[in-house]
């Protein structure tokens, strides 16, 4: 029998909920037993090989390359996990919310302390992912099935989130793993 896939990527965050699933330290062997890795940056697959049961986001959506990998993580998983606080409210990446995005990206390029540009040029290159006007959770842009607050989550929650779905049993948190004090 073939085992479930998991996929997981990171948008506009700081990676610290990948770093977290990975905390789950020698557990990950018992998981590997259960499921495979499709695409992720834990086994560096770039494209997804087929349906996933459980995909993991991290991060909100900053840029359209970041709207582009949810709707695509929606599309080819069962279950959508928004992990962390960037992707259920936008985290840090969301403090430039309450700045015109002119004004964030002329005190970036042209009018910060440290900016050494003698050209001034804000850059504007095809390659670059256009940015959106704010950074949205992820709730915003597509169906999330389970949100995990935390920031980053512990690996303990995430494990018995993963474990509970991938046994087909309900997520049924303890207290002391959702509470932030």
């Amino acid at each position: 029998m073939e085992k479930p896939k998991i996929a997981t990527t990171s948008l506009a965050g700081c990676f610290g909920c990948h770093m977290s699933f990975l905390d789950i330290d020698d557990r990950i062997l018992n998981l590997i037993e259960l499921i495979d890795f499709d695409k992720s940056p834990i086994d560096d697959i770039k494209e997804f090989t087929g349906r996933c049961l459980i995909g993991l986001i991290e991060g909100g959506c900053a840029n359209e390359e970041n709207v582009r990998v949810l709707h695509e993580f929606r599309r080819h998983c069962d279950i959508l996990i928004a992990v962390g606080e960037c992707t259920t409210m936008g985290g840090l990446p969301a403090m430039r919310n309450t700045i015109p995005l002119k004004e964030c990206l002329e005190e970036a390029y042209l009018d910060g302390p440290t900016i050494f540009n003698p050209g001034a040029m804000i850059p504007n290159d095809q390659e670059i992912p256009l940015l959106l006007d704010k950074v949205y959770p992820c709730n915003e842009v597509v169906k999330i099935d389970y949100l995990i607050s935390g920031c980053p989550p512990s690996a303990d929650t995430i494990w018995e989130i993963l474990t509970a779905l991938l046994n087909n049993k309900p997520v049924d948190l303890a207290y002391g793993l959702i509470k932030y004090d």
